[in-house]
């Protein structure tokens, strides 16, 4: 029998196997392949690559302006925003276009090209990152901050002030916006997008702030001890805090209230411990307002979230019972208002050097319940060494003394009574104050062999009572021949010796303090 002969359908499959034209790895594109309006025919894929690039980066210089509601604008440029190509796998698809797949589909794209040109559209990509941070960087000057509802004491009583609502740009919410428009829609040329914005509600209502009435807790504590500068200090701070109105739920930094320390901030150099001396410092005394503030939260029951003692003891508390700051060492006074209410924080100072604070709020606390504060010492620490140094930048009759400090570990409780019956104690805090040795600090420079063998002959005697003696009988001396050559440049200049000088300006601001004045420490408890 005879074979039968192929059939024509196989027959013509293999055929147009054999008269397709066989590409190699790296051919051109073939005719009538298109990236927008773009002929990418004839050419290699890097070639297509660099035109395609070259037309994606001439859209660079395209303005996009970006609304902040009817605020203002910020305007960029599209290379600014990361403008890059977004769809580069359109050019391998070109590349292979008639070459992929089986023999059928290949032969049909071909054909196809014959009639109808094959057009990839290019798309744009932008860098998210780079919307966001230039949004960040321009939006702030649009930003209006919520002004919360607040209070203000008068003779009178409080004055409520309403609230203002604000507005902020939404950097992430923004970013997200304008790159799903430049990615999704954007067609090369300028464009406008809308920014996101959302409102800042102010805290607070008027309803709610004229509920603040109660007195919560206040407390008291003197610096008439202190010189002017110091003085100064207690109460500039304690007017940058007068004022307040604070939350529900939010916390308040004392540092933050009062910082910086700076002159231009009303500040003035003065006494406050360091390393176990007492040395001048811009702002010292500022401790005393953080812990007469401390004293009234303690009483007002609001919540102390952060809190530090001093490292040596002081003389305007109990043991423990204050509060100290510190730029350099991190040290700061935080509570929040942990009531249902706003509260108001009123300071004062006055002229006999009383510095108060006192917080209204809402009472809801029972009346016959009354809380107060005791001041545990556990152990007093006495120095029992004298400490000198000698200066020698100092001449001989400078002597400067500061007193030792009692070492002291101390505990501080609240203590609760109804009706006048303790129905608890609570530990509040511990405290350690490191001890400090009187101590005193010597000038010994002299060109008088005699007076500075004196003075070194005291220094080694390890008493400072004798040192003080010795150095004030030379400043004696030295005050006395700078008054006989005054007295005696006075007869040579013709005038009458004793005359009165004039009368030196009476300064505006307090002066710092010659010299630092140490904080005495109290007495045993």
């Amino acid at each position: 029998m005879k074979k039968r002969s192929v059939t024509f359908p196989i027959m013509a499959v293999l055929v147009m196997a054999v008269t397709m034209p066989v590409h190699a790895k790296g051919d051109k594109i073939e005719s009538g392949i298109y990236a927008n309006d773009m002929d990418l025919s004839g050419m290699t894929m890097e070639e297509a690559r660099q035109t395609i690039e070259s037309y994606v980066e001439s859209y660079k210089d395209a303005q996009i302006t970006m609304h902040v509601a009817n605020e203002g604008a910020i305007v960029a440029t599209a290379s600014e925003l990361g403008l890059k190509w977004g769809n580069e796998e359109i050019l391998e698809e070109a590349a292979n276009f008639g070459r992929d797949g089986d023999i059928l589909r290949c032969y049909k794209e071909l054909k196809d090209l014959e009639f109808n040109n094959k057009v990839y559209n290019i798309g744009f990509d932008f860098d998210k990152n780079k919307i966001k941070s230039l949004i960040e960087e321009n939006a702030e000057q649009y930003n209006q901050e919520a002004v919360n509802a607040s209070l203000v004491k008068t003779e009178t009583g409080f004055q409520v002030t309403e609230g203002q609502s604000g507005m902020v740009v939404d950097t992430a919410a923004s970013a997200d916006a304008v790159y799903d428009y430049l990615a999704g829609e954007w067609d090369g040329t300028e464009c406008d997008v809308d920014l996101v914005i959302s409102v800042d509600e102010p805290a607070g209502t008027a309803e709610d702030l004229a509920k603040v009435k109660d007195v919560l807790g206040t407390f008291t504590t003197s610096y008439s001890t202190s010189g002017g500068s110091r003085s100064a200090n207690v109460s500039n701070g304690c007017s940058l805090i007068n004022g307040t109105t604070l939350y529900p739920g939010e916390e308040f930094s004392t540092y933050e209230a009062v910082a910086p320390f700076s002159q231009a901030n009303g500040y003035y150099m003065a006494g406050s411990y360091l390393n176990g001396q007492v040395v001048d410092s811009l702002g010292g005394g500022i401790c005393q307002v953080s812990t007469t503030l401390y004293n009234a939260v303690l009483l007002s029951e609001l919540e102390v979230t952060e809190r530090y003692n001093h490292s040596m003891i002081v003389t305007y508390v109990d043991p423990s019972a204050d509060a100290a700051i510190a730029e350099s060492s991190g040290k700061d006074f935080k509570f929040v208002n942990n009531t249902e209410y706003p509260v108001y924080i009123e300071g004062s100072t006055t002229p006999d050097k009383q510095i108060t604070f006192t917080i209204y709020g809402v009472e809801t606390r029972d009346s016959n319940r009354e809380i107060s504060y005791e001041s545990v010492v556990l152990e007093r620490i006495n120095p029992d060494t004298e400490v000198i140094h000698a200066d020698a930048s100092r001449p001989v009759g400078y002597c400067s003394v500061q007193s030792a400090h009692i070492g002291y570990k101390a505990q501080l409780w609240k203590v609760v009574r109804e009706n006048g019956v303790e129905v608890s104690r609570e530990q509040v805090n511990s405290s350690s104050y490191m001890k400090a040795p009187r101590s005193a600090t010597v000038g010994i420079a002299t060109e008088d062999e005699g007076a500075y063998n004196a003075i070194m002959a005291a220094i080694a005697t390890n008493s400072i009572d004798e040192v003080k003696a010795v150095a004030g009988a030379y400043q004696a001396a030295a005050d006395a021949a700078a008054a006989q050559a005054a007295a005696e440049a006075q007869a040579a200049a013709g005038e009458q010796p004793g005359a009165e000088a004039p009368a030196a300006p009476v300064p505006e601001a307090p002066q710092p303090e010659p010299q630092p004045q140490p904080e005495e420490a109290p007495p045993a408890p």
